[in-house]
């Protein structure tokens, strides 16, 4: 079987405040920080994908080893169709991976990039954010119906950040903010979106556009 590109998408509910003194616990004075679950193990996702925790223990064994070990395990702002990460689009780091039972959980710096500075005033203005990995493999249908599995030659790529999930419910927003379900209220949402992104690129005078 040929390997495809796999896109998933996982609810990420940030723990604790988010501000510029939560990297320290993580080595980073002033580094802006976030915490949730990355990946879930041997559960129908909302794409019919269910991931057999072994091949992710595996995966997450070789990214901790080739990546966070060497403080480059980055992804990018928004959910590019490539095996490769884009650092013209990079907006954060991987920290810290870790299981707590079938759920896959993970520390992420906002880095001080173009993309990281979007991402960190989208955050700090409240906007529903979601989340979402990338990886290369196969996949195989099961008997049940409407399933499938992804196989041993899955290559985890990275994790990004994304505005519009394509599943239902993957978002990942900070535990004190409620998501609004007012098509008004959403489509509001999405002007200060743009917003903050033009005030940023702009900030200085220039359009960066």
């Amino acid at each position: 079987m040929s390997k495809q590109l796999i896109v998933e998408y996982m609810p990420f509910n940030p723990v604790g405040s988010l501000n510029e003194s939560n990297g320290a616990a993580y080595g980073i004075p002033g580094g802006f920080v976030v915490q949730g679950v990355l990946q879930r193990a041997g559960a129908k996702n909302q794409n019919g994908r269910v991931y057999p925790k072994q091949i992710l223990e595996r995966e997450c064994r070789r990214y901790q080893q080739e990546y966070i070990d060497q403080h480059r395990a980055l992804g990018e702002l928004d959910h590019p169709e490539s095996s490769v990460v884009n650092l013209n689009n990079v907006s954060h780091n991987v920290l810290k991976i870790w299981w707590k039972g079938d759920d896959l959980c993970g520390a992420v710096q906002i880095l001080d990039t173009p993309s990281g500075n979007i991402l960190k005033s989208l955050f700090k203005a409240g906007i529903t954010l979601g989340i979402s990995s990338r990886g290369l493999g196969s996949v195989k249908e099961l008997r049940n119906e409407g399933v499938v599995e992804v196989q041993e030659d899955f290559e985890l790529i990275c994790w990004d950040f994304v505005s519009n999930p394509s599943t239902h419910g993957a978002f990942m927003r900070p535990t004190q903010m409620n998501e609004s379900v007012n098509k008004n209220k959403q489509i509001n949402k999405y002007g200060k979106v743009n917003e903050i992104i033009t005030s940023i690129l702009c900030e200085d005078g220039k359009c960066r556009i």
